[in-house]
C-alpha cells in the first residue's frame, strides 16, 4: 500500500531531520540498501567474469571450442551484467530512483473514465 502524501511529506521531513542531526548515521544507514546490493552484484559479474576468460583459455589449450564459446558467453553476460549494476548503483549521499516522486495513481479502466464523463454531463445538465 503505498504512502499518501502526507506520510510521505512526514517521511521526508524526518529523513532531513535524521540528516541534519547526524548525517554520518544517516549515511551508514542508506549504504546498507541499494548500494551494497548493487556493489556486490558488480563484484560477482567481475569474478564471474575472470571465470569465463579461465573457460575461455582452457578451451584454447585443450582445443575444445565449445568451452571455449561458453568461457565467451561467460564473460559476455557477466560483462553486462556489470555495466548495467554499475549504471543503477546511487552515488553515496544520493537518494536512490524514485524515491522523491509521488506516488502515480492507480490506472483506471476505460469504462470508468468514461462513466465519470457521463455523470458529470448528467450533473451538470441537471443544474
Amino acid at each position: 500500500m503505498p504512502l499518501s502524501e502526507h506520510e510521505q511529506r512526514m517521511l521526508e521531513q524526518m529523513e532531513r531531520a535524521l540528516y541534519a542531526e547526524d548525517p554520518k548515521f544517516a549515511s551508514a544507514l542508506e549504504g546498507s540498501g541499494l548500494r551494497t546490493y548493487t556493489r556486490r552484484r558488480v563484484y560477482q559479474a567481475v569474478a564471474g567474469f575472470l571465470v569465463g576468460i579461465a573457460l575461455l583459455m582452457a578451451g584454447m589449450v585443450a582445443q575444445l571450442i565449445w568451452i571455449s564459446v561458453v568461457g565467451f558467453l561467460v564473460m559476455l553476460g557477466c560483462a553486462v551484467l556489470a555495466v548495467t549494476g554499475w549504471r543503477k548503483a546511487p552515488k553515496p549521499g544520493e537518494r536512490p530512483a524514485g524515491a522523491g516522486r509521488r506516488p502515480l495513481r492507480p490506472r483506471r479502466s476505460m469504462m470508468d473514465r468514461i462513466e465519470d464523463r457521463w455523470q458529470r454531463r448528467r450533473d451538470e445538465q441537471g443544474r
